[in-house]
C-alpha cells in the first residue's frame, strides 16, 4: 500500500459528520480562533454515542436477549447505550451513581433500560470504583450478562482514531493547530493520540483534566463535576499524556456561562473545561492562533448544575471565569452533517 494512503483515514460512513463552529476572538487584544466541535449535535446527543455504537458492535455476538448488557456510566454512555440495546430489543442496566443528572438518568429510563444508583464513595473522590465493584458482583452471579466494559475495550479508542478524529482534520483543512480534548476513561483521548501517532497532522494534542482528578496519574480527591476525570489512572493512558492542563471546576463552569452569553452556545463541563484550557493555551504562546475543542455533550444535559445558579452557589464557585477580557467577534456554526472547510 501506498505511504499516503495509508496515512488518510477513510471517512466514516456510519455515523453523523457532528458540525465544527468557529468563534474569532480577541484574547488580551490578539486575534484567535476558538474552534469547538459540537458533539451534542451527533448520535444520542454526545461522544458517548460514537462509543456506544462501537462498543455494541464488538459485544453484539455473546449477548443473549434474555440476559442483555450492563455499564458503569456517568451518565452519557448509558443514554447511548440504553437507546442501542433498546434498538436491538435486549435489556440493558446502567450503574450510576448520586451525582448522575436527573436528566441523564430519566433518559435512560426513558429507552426502557435498569438504572442501578450507587451512594458509596469510592474513597477516591467519586463513586467509580464501587461503581465498578457492582459491575464485578453482577458478573459472578449472571455469568451471562455482558459488560462492554467502556475503561479497556480498545473499540473505544478505536471509533475516535478512525472517526472522530479525521473528522476534525478534515473540517480544517489539515491546518496546524492545538487540538484539546478532556479525559474521563481516556478512551477519547486515546483515539485522538492514536490518529495523531499514525497520521501525524500539524497538530498539538493536549489534555484536559479537572482538579482532584486521577484520570492522567496522581491520587484522586473530591470532584463534583460529573463527565470529566476519575478516581483512577485512564487504562487506555497508563503513563498519562503530554501536554497536560488540570482546571477547577470553577474555571469549567465559568467558561459553560461565558460561552453562552457571549454566543448562544450551550454546552457541558467537560466542553467548559476545554475551554478554559484553550484560554489558557491563547495566554500562554503569543504564536497560537488557533485551538479546537472537542466538546463531548451540551447544557442540556446540566441545566440542574452547571447552569442552575442554586447549585453553582452551594459549590461555591464564584469569581471571574478564565474568559474574562475574550471579546467575541464573529460566531459560525453549520448544521450537523455538514463538512464546512474553514478559510
Amino acid at each position: 500500500m501506498e505511504p499516503d494512503r495509508e496515512r488518510t483515514p477513510r471517512p466514516p460512513t456510519a455515523l453523523t459528520v457532528t458540525p465544527l463552529a468557529s468563534i474569532g476572538l480577541l484574547v488580551d487584544g490578539r486575534p484567535r480562533t476558538l474552534l469547538l466541535k459540537l458533539e451534542a449535535q451527533g448520535a444520542h446527543g454526545s461522544v458517548k454515542g460514537r462509543t456506544a455504537q462501537a462498543l455494541w458492535a464488538d459485544v453484539a455476538d455473546r449477548v443473549t436477549p434474555e440476559v442483555g448488557l450492563i455499564e458503569s456510566t456517568s451518565g452519557n454512555l448509558g443514554v447511548a447505550l440504553a437507546a442501542v440495546a433498546a434498538s436491538h430489543h435486549v435489556p440493558f442496566t446502567a450503574v450510576m451513581d448520586v451525582r448522575s443528572s436527573a436528566v441523564l438518568v430519566d433518559a435512560v429510563r426513558a429507552h426502557g433500560a435498569d438504572v442501578v444508583m450507587i451512594d458509596e464513595p469510592d474513597g477516591a473522590g467519586g463513586y467509580l470504583l464501587s461503581q465498578l465493584s457492582y459491575v464485578e458482583r453482577r458478573l459472578l452471579a449472571e455469568p451471562r450478562l455482558v459488560w462492554p466494559d467502556q475503561y479497556r475495550n480498545p473499540a473505544s479508542p478505536r471509533v475516535h482514531r478512525e472517526t472522530t478524529a479525521p473528522e476534525l482534520w478534515r473540517q480544517t483543512s489539515r491546518r496546524a493547530m492545538s487540538v484539546v480534548v478532556a479525559v474521563s476513561t481516556g478512551g477519547t483521548l486515546a483515539g485522538f493520540r492514536d490518529f495523531v501517532r499514525s497520521v501525524r497532522p500539524d497538530w498539538e494534542l493536549a489534555a484536559v483534566d479537572v482538579v482532584g482528578s486521577a484520570a492522567l496519574g496522581g491520587a484522586g480527591s473530591e470532584r463534583i463535576l460529573p463527565g470529566i476525570g476519575a478516581g483512577r489512572p485512564s487504562r487506555f493512558l497508563p503513563h498519562g499524556h503530554r501536554p497536560a492542563l488540570r482546571v477547577s471546576a470553577s474555571d469549567a463552569v465559568h467558561a459553560c456561562l461565558w460561552l453562552r452569553e457571549a454566543t448562544g452556545l450551550g454546552v457541558g463541563a467537560s466542553s467548559g473545561a476545554a475551554i478554559a484550557a484553550a484560554m489558557r493555551l491563547f495566554r500562554a504562546v503569543p504564536a497560537r492562533e488557533t485551538v479546537a475543542c472537542l466538546c463531548p455533550d451540551g447544557a442540556n444535559r446540566y441545566q440542574g448544575t452547571v447552569y442552575d445558579p442554586r447549585w453553582r452557589g452551594q459549590q461555591g464557585l464564584t469569581g471571574p471565569g478564565p474568559c474574562e477580557g475574550a471579546e467575541v467577534l464573529e460566531v459560525s456554526c453549520p448544521p450537523a452533517g455538514v463538512e464546512v472547510r474553514n478559510r
